[in-house]
């Protein structure tokens, strides 16, 4: 869910410029999934780019704000959203924990870094949605905690159905500073790709696990 049609557009334009995200149609990417894509997005990157990196916390704080109201705690997931839900909790002024991929196997077994109590509002910050897999477990790790999760906010989505029919099975909202649908139009506008670049981007979306470029 988008909040803001023109923080989407900004949002976009900045993950382009920053080639956070790149747009290769006809030279796909190889997702670790497996899956041929002619998209790949790396939102870290937008860490090295100060005035970027002060948007989206910005945009981030506000948006939990208006959607969720004031959490008690900002939770990233790891690795992707650790550095980006500090900045925000500390937009916020919040405390500040993370999830791991899975619990260390050494030491004190950890699965959650920092400190989330029973009762307490989370929100939970991440990157990238694609699927929402891993980004569930890291919800479903915190309500063990007995946290009442608000929901999540990211950066960007793909906006697959899959994810959307998680969420939706999960019984969690997610808002999104931008999505697919504006980083498109983005792209066209800028002349980053072409009109015909988009039809075969749109099969992609549809059907990501076996969509092979047609040329």
């Amino acid at each position: 869910m988008i909040l803001n049609l023109d923080t989407a557009a900004k949002v976009a334009e900045y993950l382009l410029q920053a080639k956070a995200i790149k747009l290769q149609p006809k030279t796909p990417f190889t997702w670790a999934s497996g899956w041929k894509s002619p998209i790949y997005c790396d939102n870290r990157i937008t860490l090295s780019f100060p005035p970027i990196r002060t948007y989206i916390r910005q945009e981030l704080a506000k948006a939990i704000v208006e959607k969720y109201g004031m959490p008690d705690v900002i939770v990233g997931v790891a690795t992707g959203a650790v550095a980006q839900g500090a900045l925000v909790a500390e937009e916020l002024g919040v405390p500040f924990a993370y999830v791991r991929s899975e619990a260390k196997a050494h030491g004190l077994g950890n699965l959650i870094e920092g400190k989330v109590e029973s009762g307490q509002r989370v929100v939970v910050i991440e990157d990238l949605i694609s699927t929402g897999g891993s980004s569930l477990k890291a919800v479903a790790a915190l309500k063990e905690t007995g946290a009442t999760v608000l929901g999540m906010a990211a950066i960007f989505t793909y906006n697959f159905q899959l994810s959307y029919n998680n969420f939706k099975d999960a019984n969690c909202e997610l808002i999104t500073l931008s999505d697919y649908d504006a980083l498109v139009k983005q792209a066209v506008s800028s002349g980053y790709i072409t009109e015909n670049d988009v039809e075969l981007i749109k099969t992609w979306r549809f059907d990501p696990a076996s969509w092979t470029p047609s040329l």
